[in-house]
């Protein structure tokens, strides 16, 4: 073991790059996207640091250019998913017992990789495999992922550095010891971000994993593997097993040195985790930690006082860059009538200008939505407000599958506060918006709360600082983000730590010591520096 305090500098928050005219990146990610298109590549399972091809393919293409191919990939199936599982037991003693200072350097060392020789591979990777445009993959898969991991090593430290008080005689301190098992990783297509802290987050506090990343996002999650292997992970420690979830989920489930799940996806998936560990949780070595961020219906709520043009930019970024694919998307509205007639002239002048097509055309604001179920999912909601009385389309609303999964910037009006497309994840570029009295501002507020199953992100736009405070007492259990005077999206790891409760998941925030907690457990050690020699106390003594 190191015997020395080690400090990790507290870091910053790595800068955007505009990929503007003329910038080096604009022509550096043009170049790679060119390569990835044009070599194709064959991604196998990883599993104990080496690379299994099983045989049963699945075929990669972008979301925009569906005859296009970026490569295949291997499916685990039981026999991979069991060499995974004996991967991370069997590494987990080494890492386990290693100094924290060593596991820090292997994720700054894979930050620094990312940040430059791997940036425009992965954001390349992300663009394509994800449909993102460049700056949606710079702020994720480049920013937020170098940002997870530089802050998540200096996290860690203030971790281990908080210990109890002890006395004159009395020493005490905390070992904070890794689950005892290994812990699952089940990552979403939506964010590359993601994908590469649910693995590494319990992996830096000494567990190790087995990942499954989504179908449709495993090129960057191959990447990230390179660049982890790179950066010096041991072979063993984070464990890749591509597949069907219905078949890696159960078999994984079910071992009992499972110590915890670290889950981003749908609200259904996630309560069928918590459903499976719980309906036996004596099967296994200790109760599993469950980790999960969910869906959201996340909101916009406006009061009289709000500044128009803010409002609006905030509402078009918020419900349509990624094509409204985030968890924290703003997917309803809550717009007093005094202001609705101008908002809605300059919302909808300002939607007609989005352009939706191809990531390799930069002049395209959106892109493709993930998949063939989405798009049916989205679009049958379009079809829903078109055939629904009391739902109007202002704008958007038509979509096309011929080449790519593209679906217009859609606005619709509801005249019922609980349509289905107000109350509903849509996960998608459809926003609903619901027109109140101006005098109803407290009375709406509450509706807004009671709407939603969920609890993720949503925001206030006001000038007025009464209604603004007003508004965050009302809604102080419906947004576990909650913005004033912004979009509900962009969270910043160091700036917004991330999470929300209700149907939205465990709210265990991702970006900020909380969830680096959750990997660990525990050991309270009290070393008596001066043992009693003698059990009786000074009552016994006889007057």
């Amino acid at each position: 073991m190191l015997n020395g305090f080690v400090r990790i500098r507290k870091p910053e928050n790595e800068p955007v790059l505009s990929y503007a005219p003329g910038a080096k990146e604009r022509t550096e990610i043009k170049t790679r996207l060119k390569q990835m298109l044009n070599t194709p590549v064959e991604v196998p399972c990883i599993i104990g640091g080496r690379e299994i091809k099983t045989g049963d393919i699945a075929e990669m293409h972008p979301p925009h250019n569906l005859e296009q191919s970026l490569g295949r990939y291997h499916k685990a199936g039981a026999k991979e998913v069991a060499m995974a599982i004996d991967a991370a037991v069997n590494a987990r003693k080494e890492w386990g017992t290693m100094d924290h200072v060593s596991r820090a350097a292997v994720f700054l060392r894979a930050a620094e990789l990312l940040a430059g020789k791997y940036r425009m591979a992965l954001n390349a990777a992300t663009m394509l495999c994800m449909s993102k445009s460049c700056h949606q993959a710079e702020i994720d898969s480049a920013c937020e992922l170098i940002d997870f991991w530089r802050f998540n090593p200096y996290y860690m430290t203030q971790i281990f550095e908080e210990q109890p008080i002890s006395t004159r005689d009395v020493m005490n301190y905390v070992e904070q010891r890794p689950l005892e098992g290994f812990v699952f990783a089940i990552t979403p297509f939506n964010f590359t971000s993601i994908a590469g802290n649910l693995p590494t987050a319990p992996a830096l506090m000494g567990n190790t994993v087995v990942w499954k990343p989504a179908s449709s996002a495993v090129l960057p999650a191959y990447y990230i593997m390179q660049i982890l292997k790179e950066a010096g992970l041991p072979d063993g420690v984070i464990n890749m097993v591509p597949g069907q979830g219905s078949v890696v989920g159960p078999l994984v489930l079910a071992h009992p040195d499972l110590a915890g799940v670290h889950f981003t996806g749908s609200t259904a998936v996630f309560a069928n985790i918590w459903k499976t560990v719980g309906s036996d949780v004596l099967r296994y070595r200790s109760y599993p930690r469950i980790v999960g961020e969910t869906g959201g219906k996340d909101f916009v709520f406006v009061h009289a006082s709000a500044d128009m043009e803010a409002l609006a930019t905030a509402l078009i970024r918020g419900s349509f860059e990624y094509q409204g694919q985030k968890c924290s998307a703003s997917s309803r509205a809550y717009i007093p009538d005094t202001l609705w007639s101008p908002l809605k002239r300059h919302l909808i002048d300002e939607i007609s200008t989005i352009k939706v097509g191809d990531v390799c055309d930069f002049s395209n604001y959106m892109n493709a939505v993930i998949d063939k179920g989405a798009y049916q999912s989205i679009t049958n909601y379009i079809k829903h407000a078109k055939g629904e009385s009391g739902l109007n389309i202002l704008c958007g609303g038509t979509y096309d599958d011929s080449v790519g999964y593209f679906i217009q910037p859609t606005v619709v009006l509801t005249e019922n506060p609980k349509s289905r497309l107000i109350c509903e994840e849509i996960f998608g570029p459809v926003l609903t918006i619901y027109v109140y009295p101006e005098n109803e501002y407290e009375k709406t507020l509450e509706l807004c709360n009671e709407t939603s199953p969920y609890g993720l992100t949503g925001a206030i736009f006001a000038r007025d600082r009464i209604a603004i405070a007003k508004a965050a007492s009302v809604l102080r259990y419906a947004a576990g983000n909650f913005y004033i005077n912004d979009k509900p999206t962009g969270a910043v790891v160091g700036q917004q730590p991330f999470g929300g409760s209700r149907a939205s998941g465990t709210n265990d925030k991702a970006g900020r010591a909380i969830n680096l907690l959750r990997w660990v457990s525990p050991r309270a050690i009290k070393e008596n520096l001066v043992p009693p020699t003698n059990y009786r106390y000074p009552f016994l003594t006889k007057e």
